[in-house]
């Protein structure tokens, strides 16, 4: 099977790609929740969510490492969120000095740095769902029409951007010549590269402006109104019920668990 480089979605035979869409659309959305709502000093509660996102990743058969790489995706969102544990909080875990500056680390700030962290949850649910099936989970529990047909046709059609900027860039490269001297230096200045740069990027929204034009009148032209339609979800087995059930309840415990002691 073809997998596009873009397409996060991983083909394994695991307990958790077999598992129904709804239900890993609902445990996902309750996990990152519970990571967000568990009171910052419940320590004991983040090692538990810590460890059960561990066995997911594991029993998918992505591995923990495919997941972390993903992860890196969220890195700049993450570096963001650093500054957090040095500005947010009043309980003291440690100091760190840098020169004349003394930084302070807030129990606080480190829980919201980690609750950031929940962004592996999505990325085991992406990685191990169909995208339309994702759109249909999203339907099946009652998001707006409207919004999922957006993230339809945003996710549908970034796949035709890339193929139309990879023809471009193709394109630049039949055209380019290449000297056979050694420490010949290619192109011209940096001015130069980022006029060339910016030539090719207008003329790929140019195309894709019009390219999205054409598509939506024969979108239109075959009845389209505002909702891809997709085959109907199976209903849902008393073994998915339960799963649903148990991991709700799961998540619920640990989140009251960290309310009744550290809340």
């Amino acid at each position: 099977m073809h997998v596009h480089f873009l397409d996060p979605y991983r083909p394994r035979t695991s307990p958790v790609h077999v598992l129904d869409g709804r239900v890993k659309f609902v445990l996902t959305v309750a996990f990152i929740l519970t990571a967000s709502l568990t009171p910052v000093t419940a320590w004991p509660v983040y090692i538990l969510l810590f460890a059960l996102m561990l066995s997911v990743e594991i029993l998918s058969g992505l591995g923990v490492g495919y997941v972390l790489k993903r992860a890196l995706l969220a890195l700049p969102f993450v570096l963001a969120a650093f500054p957090v544990i040095f500005t947010n909080g009043e309980t003291a875990l440690f100091s760190l000095s840098i020169g004349s500056w003394t930084l302070i680390a807030h129990a606080e700030g480190l829980a919201r740095f980690v609750s950031v962290l929940s962004v592996q949850a999505a990325i085991v649910m992406a990685s191990s769902t169909p995208f339309p099936e994702l759109l249909q989970a999203m339907r099946a529990v009652g998001i707006p029409r409207l919004l999922v047909g957006m993230f339809g046709l945003m996710w549908r059609y970034l796949f035709v951007l890339v193929d139309e900027a990879l023809r471009l860039m193709g394109a630049r490269a039949a055209r380019s010549g290449q000297s056979t001297e050694s420490g010949h230096r290619y192109g011209r200045s940096v001015l130069w590269r980022a006029r060339v740069t910016g030539g090719m990027a207008g003329n790929l929204f140019l195309r894709a402006f019009e390219r999205s034009d054409r598509i939506y009148v024969a979108m239109l032209s075959r009845g389209y109104d505002g909702e891809v339609r997709l085959l109907p979800l199976p209903p849902m087995t008393g073994a998915t019920w339960g799963a649903l059930v148990a991991g709700l309840a799961l998540l619920g415990l640990l989140l009251s668990f960290g309310i009744l002691f550290w809340g």
